[in-house]
């Protein structure tokens, strides 16, 4: 039993120091990558809707498709869009799609605000020249009031922008080893960083930091053209997981991407939002025209650990399985002694159970071969020295 309980403490040893030293790299002190990003975005497209007041023969740039323009760890790309240009503070027919701007049936409480409409009613009932046959309330609003049905572009406006490129320069820090990266790889020259495109089944080319913005959607496990018309939210990974017991040009980056939405709820699906551009006319009247426009937020994460062999860290796992050795000293009396089959026959090797008196003969027993032993050397060391004398 006493081998069989010495090999389980030694494999629970052995255990300990694979998983602990080794596999969890228990040799070594970790630190958390701190991070900085920015991105630059290039692009054009045209759109030629000739139909589509706003969308007609225009030209867009990073100037119009990015908005913000600048954003913390992230940035949007607009990929459709829905223009309602020449608008003005006025009075003007609200949307009749809204339901409390309906008045068929009740009155219009002035100064009262629409409902999830677009401004304030004035009191009065209209007929709507945008759906005939139906009354709805007048308002004081930015008019005409945005409509999709008149400027909706039978496909996305700007769906060419899975041709576009993002820059994404990555600054990073271990301060704990002194160690400062970035994600332009150490052989990247001006020459290759204005043709390559990342790519990540090239040993070269997975580390380029310009991405096209069509293979990231596709990384994520997604057709460009099905997030389009309406949006969605992406997320960009980069890892820095780095063994500093090695060279620190082997601290390289790894990209990961993953869509945070889902794209198959029933409403409210992918990202939009609206926003103005406003101006004046000759005579100081002010105008603007509003973009709702759908598109997709890359949300960027930097995550990471660098790793260093450390004699501290070292001494506290190997201390912490010398430890382990007690607990499994326990653990094998228990399996021994109480579920193995056999468990009754090493009980009685391990035990010796006494009762009355018993144990008083055991230690009489005990004593007398104590005794025993003693006359014996004794007896031994009279004899050698009456030789001595002899010779």
């Amino acid at each position: 039993m006493l081998i069989l309980a010495n090999v389980e403490e030694f494999c629970a040893f052995e255990c300990w120091d694979v998983f602990a030293i080794v596999y969890k790299k228990g040799y070594q002190e970790f630190e958390d990558v701190q991070s900085a990003v920015t991105t630059k975005l290039k692009g054009v497209v045209f759109t030629n809707f000739t139909t589509i007041p706003g969308l007609d023969g225009r030209i867009w740039d990073v100037a119009d498709y990015v908005v913000p323009p600048l954003e913390n760890d992230a940035f949007f790309v607009m990929t459709n869009v829905y223009v309602t240009p020449s608008q003005r503070q006025a009075t003007c027919e609200e949307d009749p799609t809204i339901g409390d701007a309906l008045c068929e049936n009740k009155t219009c409480t002035p100064n009262e605000p629409v409902v999830n409409g677009n401004g304030v009613k004035t009191g009065a009932c209209l007929n709507s020249t945008i759906l005939p046959g139906t009354k709805v309330c007048e308002i004081y609003a930015w008019c005409p009031v945005e409509n999709d049905n008149t400027s909706t572009p039978p496909y996305p406006a700007l769906g060419a922008a899975k041709n576009f490129t993002v820059f994404i320069k990555n600054n990073i820090e271990f301060p704990k080893f002194g160690v400062q990266r970035r994600n332009i790889p150490d052989f990247a020259s001006d020459d290759y960083l204005s043709l390559c495109r990342f790519n990540p089944y090239d040993p070269h080319d997975r580390y380029c930091p310009i991405f096209l913005l069509d293979t990231i959607v596709q990384s994520a496990g997604y057709a460009f053209d099905d997030v389009t018309k309406e949006g969605a939210v992406i997320q960009i990974i980069i890892t820095w997981d780095c063994n500093l017991d090695y060279d620190e040009s082997n601290c390289l980056p790894e990209y990961s991407f993953r869509r945070l939405d889902r794209g198959d709820f029933k409403v409210s699906r992918g990202f939009n939002f609206r926003y103005a551009d406003h101006y004046k006319s000759d005579n100081g009247t002010s105008f603007r025209t509003l973009y709702k426009t759908y598109g997709i937020r890359f949300v960027i994460v930097v995550q990471g650990t660098a790793g260093r062999f450390g004699a501290w860290p070292l001494f506290l796992n190997i201390g912490s399985g010398i430890a382990l050795l007690s607990i499994a000293t326990v653990l094998c009396d228990i399996i021994v002694l109480y579920i193995l089959k056999a468990r009754s026959y090493y009980r009685d090797k391990k035990y010796q159970d006494v009762k009355g008196e018993d144990a008083y003969e055991a230690f009489d027993e005990d004593k007398s071969d104590s005794e025993s032993g003693t006359r014996r050397r004794q007896s031994s060391i009279s004899q050698a020295s009456t030789n001595r004398s002899i010779d």
